[in-house]
């Protein structure tokens, strides 16, 4: 099972990293697109780093599962690790939808908006890693 958890925390780690830099490409978007740069190579980089993030997160995703199924489903503390782990994929849902809007020179948000936006996966990754390392409950 060891094997298994060093996957597991291999693709979790290169999943957060392309969720950490995501917004820092939109930032760069928006204020490119104030400046009159062009923009275009950003939205092909955001374009293919969320790709690559649905892969590792796909790939965390399903060595997590086989880690559960080998442990069981022990203490309460999962339930609620699985809980964020939930609100962390509806965070790359919602960088998906970005994506898209830059794709579509859509996008509506500031880039203030995008300093903070990145700063909210933190909120996020902080209680998981009590959970999981502390085991509270």
């Amino acid at each position: 099972m060891l094997w298994i958890t060093t996957a597991h925390l291999l693709f979790v780690m290169a999943w957060l990293a392309g969720l950490f830099y995501l917004p820092r490409l939109f930032v760069h978007y928006v204020e490119g697109k104030i400046a009159g740069e062009d923009t275009r190579r950003l939205v092909i980089m955001a374009t293919k780093l969320v790709g690559f993030s649905f892969i590792m997160g796909s790939l965390a995703c399903f060595f997590g599962i086989w880690l559960w199924l080998g442990y069981g489903f022990s203490g309460h503390w999962l339930q609620a690790k699985l809980f964020f782990v939930a609100i962390l994929l509806g965070y790359h849902l919602q960088c998906y939808r970005y994506v898209k809007q830059l794709e579509q020179g859509k996008i509506i948000m500031n880039s203030l908006f995008f300093r903070a936006f990145n700063e909210i996966i933190l909120l996020i990754i902080i209680p998981i890693l009590i959970l999981v390392v502390m085991k509270p409950f």
